[in-house]
């Protein structure tokens, strides 16, 4: 009478244990390493300035030593740095670009954080070269073991009931027939099809939600352009190239005239070495000629000889057709730089998308993205925030608080 229930019993715990054996894992282990990527990358490194200052020996410097302090940094820097002089003279040394706001971090999690920033070479190195971080600890591995032990452990354990239950019934003289065998048990196959179609379903959500998304996107470029010797080595100011950024909706590629107003001049590559990711290596100078075969320049007789052309650069970040993104608003009314979005631009041979662009991705940087009011005429309009910000009810506005996470803000 009790075999069905006992089946059952069987094929639940065996499906506990498989779920959590396949997803344990994630939820249990933390890495500092991935919390830093998503949340710090776009605007530190760690042993270079970039729109923040370098990470390397953060927690020696200023109040951070005191955790209480750093975690309130984090979480909410414009209210810290109220009460806190150091912070306040980053800010200005920064031209008062502030910080991204935190409130959603643990404790643990901006522990791992800076954990894995100020971590030491594994060699012990030389502590006065710039320290190289190491990944935080991914226990991903050993959690997996143990679950998989701990389910062989519980079949072990009910199929050792099974015998003892079978020898107590031939004690009491009450015959049980033989069990089926799992393929032909219909309590195995139910949870074998439950288990099949919620890793499926699992799998196809998953690839859902990547659908477009086309993170570390680096497609082959008709000439291979450099920003890392544009915008890093020579210095050129991402306005001169991509002037609507902080005045349009769209940044725009620049035309070919663009390239022509410094390379009528500059006809030879004489800069460091050029090399792909793969490791091919570059030649700047025959790079700068197909650049002239598109533009028609001769520079051997220093004028145009024929008609020029377009080049056909590969768009490298796109967003769907209802959504709509305006640059200017960011750039030039938000103050929001541009490694945001698309990272260490100055830092890359070949351009790759840094960020998913996903809405998710959005929806959070709007809810923890500060709104610069003071001296903003784009935000005058709001006169009630401007209030409670001069009586001190709050200190900060972020964008969801004007509307940034209205569905019409973004979609048609």
């Amino acid at each position: 009478m009790n075999q069905p229930k006992s089946i059952s019993a069987r094929s639940f715990l065996f499906s506990l244990l498989f779920i959590i054996s396949g997803f344990g894992s994630n939820l249990m282990a933390q890495d500092g390493k991935a919390l830093f990527q998503a949340n710090c990358a776009s605007c530190h490194a760690i042993n270079k300035k970039l729109t923040g200052p370098a990470l390397a020996g953060v927690l020696e410097r200023g109040p951070w030593a005191d955790r209480k302090k750093l975690y309130a940094w984090v979480r909410n820097p414009s209210g810290y740095a109220k009460t806190e002089p150091y912070a306040a003279n980053l800010i200005k040394e920064y031209s008062g670009v502030l910080m991204t706001a935190f409130p959603a971090l643990s404790d643990a999690e901006i522990d791992a954080i800076f954990t894995y920033v100020t971590a030491p070479p594994k060699d012990g190195g030389d502590k006065n070269q710039p320290l190289q971080p190491q990944p935080a600890a991914d226990n991903s591995f050993l959690f997996g073991i143990l679950a998989l032990v701990l389910a062989v452990v519980a079949l072990i354990l009910l199929q050792v009931n099974s015998n003892l239950r079978k020898l107590t019934d031939e004690k009491e003289g009450v015959h049980r027939g033989e069990p089926l065998p799992f393929w032909k048990n219909k309590a195995y196959i139910a949870t074998g099809i439950i288990l099949l179609f919620l890793t499926g379903g699992y799998l196809v959500a998953q690839s859902a939600i990547n659908l477009g998304r086309q993170t570390n996107y680096q497609p082959e470029q008709p000439i291979y352009y450099s920003h890392k010797v544009h915008a890093g080595i020579n210095q050129v100011n991402c306005l001169y190239c991509h002037g609507g950024a902080m005045e349009g909706k769209h940044a725009n590629i620049p035309s070919v005239n663009v390239c022509m107003n410094c390379h009528m001049a500059i006809n030879e590559y004489k800069g460091p070495e050029l090399v792909k990711d793969d490791g091919t290596k570059v030649d700047g100078t025959a790079e700068i000629k197909k650049l002239y075969d598109y533009a028609g320049w001769d520079p051997a007789a220093n004028k145009y000889t024929k008609p020029g052309k377009p080049i056909e650069w590969i768009k490298i970040h796109n967003l769907p057709d209802h959504v709509y993104f305006n640059h200017s608003q960011h750039t030039k009314a938000g103050g929001v730089q541009c490694q945001t979005c698309h990272g260490e631009i100055q830092n890359m041979g070949e351009v790759y998308q840094f960020s998913n662009l996903s809405m998710g991705w959005c929806i959070n940087c709007h809810r923890e993205t500060a709104v610069k009011f003071k001296d903003n005429g784009f935000y005058s309009i709001y006169e009630k925030f401007h209030n409670d910000l001069k009586s001190g009810k709050m200190d900060s506005v972020t964008v969801e608080k004007i509307g940034g996470t209205e569905c019409q803000k973004c979609h048609y």
